[in-house]
């Protein structure tokens, strides 16, 4: 059995389809879900599914190593960060080598970097007049979205299209292909 930790910061609509696409699965266990914000409704989404929850402060995330310790406890095999908005701290990195995937609402490497998440996104995509934009999984490294990147799936932008419509385009191409391709990494180690 394969144990996965998902990272989220607000409403969990990426970690609830993961939860949902392994629900039944003899192979892998949606085993934590960690937040930076105790409000966040992605805990709530981890409760209801009955998935042990985790609510980290900056100083626990990146000056001690309880969030490391957590995990290991937790026997992770892979993190998956699923709209979770803090840099990740070395340490993680060099605890969890290659355990570590991010989902970017875009194609890296345009429209990446810090500040650049969820609707800021799209709205980036739409002024810079886009044919086409799309999802990137990639893995984690020291930098915002600078990972190697595992896969990028496309859609087709129209000159009509608002912010709006492209995140629904993108948000549909998470639900498909995000859970299959940690699948796939999953079955790689």
């Amino acid at each position: 059995m394969k144990n996965i930790a998902i990272f989220a910061s607000g409403e969990g609509t990426n970690a609830q389809n993961i939860i949902d696409y392994f629900k039944l699965s003899d192979k892998v266990n949606i085993k934590l879900v960690v937040s930076n914000k105790p409000t966040a409704n992605v805990l709530n989404r981890a409760k209801n599914e009955g998935v042990d929850t985790l609510i980290i402060d900056r100083k626990m995330f990146y000056e001690r190593d309880i969030t490391i310790e957590a995990l290991r406890l937790a026997n992770i095999d892979l993190i998956v960060l699923a709209g979770f908005l803090w840099m990740i701290p070395e340490s993680l990195i060099k605890a969890f080598p290659n355990k570590i995937i991010n989902i970017h609402p875009a194609l890296l490497p345009k429209f990446g970097g810090k500040g650049m998440y969820g609707m800021k996104v799209h709205e980036a995509v739409v002024a810079a007049n886009e044919k086409q934009s799309g999802i990137t999984i990639h893995y984690v490294n020291e930098q915002y979205d600078e990972g190697k990147i595992i896969s990028q799936h496309v859609c087709l932008i129209t000159e009509s299209d608002t912010s709006e419509e492209v995140a629904k385009k993108i948000h549909n191409l998470e639900k498909e292909y995000f859970p299959s391709t940690i699948e796939k990494i999953l079955h790689s180690f």
